[in-house]
């Protein structure tokens, strides 16, 4: 699955990952490859991520949306710390 996480400032972070999990507004979730198409609003709090070289990332976001189509996932946020 190919991940972006973008803020109105930069692109935090993009490449190929094999999960990636999300604060969603009514609880966490998973997205793993060849998940069904999604749209949900994003919590305040941490976006974890498993690149494809292993190394699990975490990235804090102050809410936002995520969009998961065709093994991509788009992450608008409005502020992300690392």
């Amino acid at each position: 699955m190919y991940l972006e996480i973008i803020t109105p400032d930069k692109r935090v972070f993009e490449g190929d990952v094999t999960s990636a999990q999300f604060p969603g507004i009514n609880g966490r979730f998973e997205v793993l490859n060849n998940h069904a198409a999604l749209i949900s609003a994003l919590a305040n709090g941490p976006v974890r991520v498993t690149p494809t070289t292993g190394t699990q990332l975490v990235f804090n976001i102050d809410g936002g949306v995520v969009e998961v189509l065709d093994n991509k996932i788009t992450v608008l946020a409005e502020a992300v710390t690392a």
